[in-house]
């Protein structure tokens, strides 16, 4: 059922689950074609990255067979950034990574319209990173090193980072401003970084896919993240479409209550341009609900939170783990409609303690001790997780399906590294879900932009060079913007679409690859991050969960650009 306008929404006060789907129900059956879904494909890869919006990674892409891409170019005014008062432009940006503070760059820009003088080399339109911090600038930690403002070139690895922005829950339903899209930098941590970009042209991704002998693809340019905020949450749309609930929270307003408390402006937490109008707390849950609540309330969790199962942070409290999930999910879907696949997840052998395993490499220690340079200092043997390993991201751990010791975990719990076996020998399952290591996902503040971009080509050679070539479609996606800026307005702003209490928020980059297609193209279509749902539910006659996967665009509308071009529809 596609629906022309859809809203799940939770009156004020409404218990766990009060809530319904509001909508105008079109044919069913009118947005997918499983034949022609699924024609000449045998197995489908999706690759999961890290914390970009499509404007700071894809906005420069060039038109493909003709086709415009909807980048940067013809920039509305309205995304101008506007201070607290939402009507005060900046005239400055202020920034706070080391590498583009004022000094070591010269000030080129004063603006003292706040109150409080900007001294900066910065004005208000979006820039060029690497004119600043070059990929092959010494800026990118090491796994177990941490700089709040970044590593001051000069100091660090090479490959370009930058420091970290926030993306969280509320902060980012703030920072969209009813699809006016500017109040990114008020609402961030890093200030004027949320307004940076990366020569798209320059990406390696953008280099193989241009390359002679390369596969057919088609970008999608209204591609939007899942949920609002995070990697947690939106890890968690892209295998339930849904948030899901912490049973038996606490609700006493005490330091074991993870309920965030939101400002009169949605505002959970302050900033160094955004002073909140009220008392606030950025928790892992949402919002209690009571008389006046307009954005999403009640005991779901939406911010960073570990799971109840190993592998999680070392040392986690337990009244911080979520308690195991039995809500619907694609896993299990796939599996009760016997279609094969696996989560393969970079550094996994060692943080799940699978000694020996592929991926595993911190030795036969007979002293139990973590062995790899790279390991997490609060390792504990035999869980030996890398220090950028991130253990929020592994969203199927978080369900009692697939608790330790269950046969499910076993067949659907993997490392990367087999993945890269199966790829080369002809072995895939009919759908893998690609979760790379810290390192290798793009992801600011620890991974290098380049590092990651190489990684994905690694994982693209190793398909297109393998026996299932030729029958493998591939998606690359990302998880959600990492609080960067990005001009289109998201469905869940207009109110229109397929959208719900969740989201979507920021677009970010997602692409197609395969053999089958005939053509490059663009697809203007609107989908989000449970549109993967949707896809391959349609194309395996799978049921739905039930939430947003049951009524969003699947990804037809790619497949047929690939076979038939854009000029032909």
């Amino acid at each position: 059922m596609k629906l022309s306008t859809w809203l799940l929404g939770c009156t004020a006060g409404a218990s766990i689950g009060a809530c319904a789907f509001v909508g105008q129900a079109m044919a069913a059956g009118a947005h997918h074609d499983t034949s022609y879904l699924g024609q000449g494909v045998k197995h489908l890869v999706i690759i999961y990255q890290e914390n970009h919006s499509f404007d700071n990674l894809y906005g420069g892409w060039d038109p493909v067979e003709g086709e415009p891409v909807m980048g940067r170019d013809g920039i509305p005014k309205k995304t101008f950034q506007v201070r607290q008062d939402n009507a005060t432009r900046y005239g400055c940006f202020p920034q706070l990574d080391v590498n583009l503070t004022s000094p070591p760059l010269t000030v080129t820009c004063t603006d003292t319209a706040g109150g409080t003088e900007i001294d900066s080399h910065f004005t208000n339109s979006p820039f060029a990173i690497e004119d600043y911090i070059p990929s092959t600038a010494t800026t990118c930690p090491t796994p177990n090193q941490f700089a709040t403002n970044g590593i001051l070139d000069g100091q660090g690895l090479p490959g370009g980072c930058t420091r970290d922005i926030v993306h969280r829950f509320y902060s980012e339903q703030y920072q969209l401003n009813n699809g006016d899209q500017n109040r990114y930098v008020t609402g961030s941590d890093a200030e004027g970084l949320t307004m940076g970009y990366y020569n798209t042209q320059n990406l390696p991704i953008y280099q193989y896919l241009h390359s002679d002998g390369a596969p057919h693809y088609v970008i999608m340019d209204k591609f939007f993240q899942g949920a609002f905020g995070g990697s947690f949450l939106n890890h968690q749309v892209l295998v339930s479409a849904t948030a899901p609930v912490f049973a038996d929270a606490v609700h006493d307003g005490g330091s074991t209550d993870l309920h965030s408390i939101v400002d009169s402006n949605g505002m959970a937490t302050s900033t160094p341009l955004y002073t909140p109008t009220g008392t606030v707390k950025d928790a892992q849950l949402t919002q209690e609900c009571g008389a006046g609540n307009t954005l999403a309330c009640g005991d779901f969790a939406v911010n960073t939170i570990q799971p109840t199962y190993q592998p999680f942070s070392p040392g986690t409290a337990s009244y911080k783990q979520l308690p195991p999930l039995a809500n619907a999910n694609i896993g299990d879907i796939m599996s009760g409609g016997g279609v094969t696949w696996a989560w393969y997840s970079g550094g996994w052998s060692n943080a799940d303690g699978d000694v020996g395993k592929p991926g595993w490499t911190n030795g036969p220690r007979k002293d139990h001790s973590c062995e790899d340079p790279n390991v997490n200092p609060s390792a504990v043997w035999p869980n030996c997780p890398d220090g950028a390993f991130q253990f929020h991201h592994q969203a199927f751990n978080f369900y009692a399906t697939y608790a330790p010791g269950t046969t499910a975990r076993k067949e659907h719990l993997r490392d990367e590294a087999e993945f890269f076996t199966q790829a080369s020998t002809g072995k895939l399952p009919t759908v893998s879900f690609i979760k790379p290591l810290g390192e290798n996902n793009e992801h600011p503040g620890y991974a290098s932009e380049t590092g990651g971009s190489s990684h994905l080509v690694d994982l693209l050679t190793a398909i297109y060079s393998g026996p299932d070539a030729a029958s493998t479609m591939v998606i690359i996606t990302y998880d959600e913007f990492g609080g960067q800026w990005d001009h289109l307005s998201p469905p869940s702003t207009r109110g229109a679409g397929a959208h719900d209490q969740w989201g979507p928020g920021t677009r970010i980059p997602a692409v197609m690859i395969s053999p089958t297609f005939a053509h490059s193209g663009v697809d203007h279509s609107e989908h989000d991050t449970t549109s993967i749902m949707a896809t391959i539910e349609h194309w395996k006659g799978l049921s739905s969960t039930g939430n947003r996967d049951a009524v969003v665009n699947d990804l037809l509308a790619a497949v047929k650009i690939g076979r038939n071009g854009n000029r032909s529809n």
